[in-house]
């Protein structure tokens, strides 16, 4: 995801980086190419096509990319709302492990520690799940020899995750340091956990209908390729850059409603998964640093 200043006008027009342009760049060249041809024909014998029609094919193609940008608009700022309901839970999960688990001695600063982990670790794994990832090396998460056999088992790893942190919990409260009621609290965020995960991978896995997508591109391209005929009479030889001005504007819609339609991956205006993932951390290690402090750096040595 680009950070940008959103009042920073010629910045933004000049940006490369995060345009669509280089996924449309052929197709704009293409366009030019079919625009030049049709000034050529139109000087050497006439030929054009009315205008007519394109001006009412236009209107209703409009609306086919109005709609699909919308539709992939929504798939994105649903993930991130998901994505952002997984940080508030988190957060609030481990301020109730520090709060809620007792005890200043190992045991307790053990289990309470291990919440934190568990849950920086559902994280991790739920983002390379989205991502279709299976590299533990990633993970940025420590896991023992133990969890890492049965990671490397799981074809969905997200749950082993959320079964360490509930079973986490669930020793904690056998242990004497959590009540039972408070046990209840606790399990309903890594419920919370479950509930937008499941949304997520609603979003990734159910892409727009294949007969819509197909659909729109198909029209798209027969009105991007065809308009330098119908607008060869007005436009003469400043045809070629209207094709490609046209081409530009109509194809970089639809090209952004694809890049953001599955919002979990890698392109420049995908979700910052990454930075929400270091955020969770960040955020998860400070409330626990408050109960438990870490030791001073020269006795962590061993001096």
């Amino acid at each position: 995801m680009i950070d940008y200043d959103s009042k920073g006008f010629s910045r933004i027009v000049f940006q490369f980086r995060g345009s669509v342009i280089p996924s449309i760049a052929s197709r704009i060249v293409l366009c030019t190419a079919i625009g030049a041809g049709a000034a050529w024909l139109y000087e050497a014998r006439g030929a054009k096509i009315p205008s007519i029609a394109h001006t009412l094919l236009g209107v209703a193609l409009g609306l086919l990319l109005v709609f699909r940008t919308n539709a992939s608009y929504d798939r994105y700022w649903e993930g991130r709302k998901l994505l952002g309901s997984i940080v508030n839970r988190a957060r609030d999960l481990v301020r109730q492990a520090v709060s809620f688990i007792e005890g200043d001695d190992d045991l307790g600063r053990d289990h309470r520690r291990e919440v934190v982990r568990l849950t920086v670790l559902f994280y991790a794994l739920l983002r390379q799940y989205l991502r279709k990832e299976r590299e533990l090396e990633n993970l940025g998460v420590p896991v023992d020899d133990a969890e890492r056999a049965a990671l490397l088992e799981a074809a969905v790893r997200p749950n082993l995750a959320a079964h360490w942190l509930t079973a986490r919990l669930v020793r904690a409260q056998r242990d004497g340091r959590l009540s039972e009621e408070k046990l209840r609290l606790m399990d309903s965020n890594i419920t919370s956990f479950l509930d937008s995960w499941g949304g997520a991978e609603r979003i990734m896995k159910t892409p727009i209908p294949f007969a819509y997508a197909q659909h729109i591109k198909s029209f798209l391209t027969l009105f991007c390729i065809s308009a330098p005929f119908a607008m060869v009479e007005s436009m003469k030889w400043y045809t070629p850059l209207a094709s490609a001005i046209l081409a530009f504007g109509m194809f970089g819609i639809d090209e952004i409603g694809v890049e953001i339609e599955d919002p979990f991956g890698y392109d420049p205006n995908d979700l910052p998964l990454d930075a929400i993932g270091f955020r969770i951390d960040e955020d998860t290690r400070l409330l626990l640093a408050q109960r438990d402090p870490p030791p001073p750096e020269g006795l962590a040595a061993g001096h």
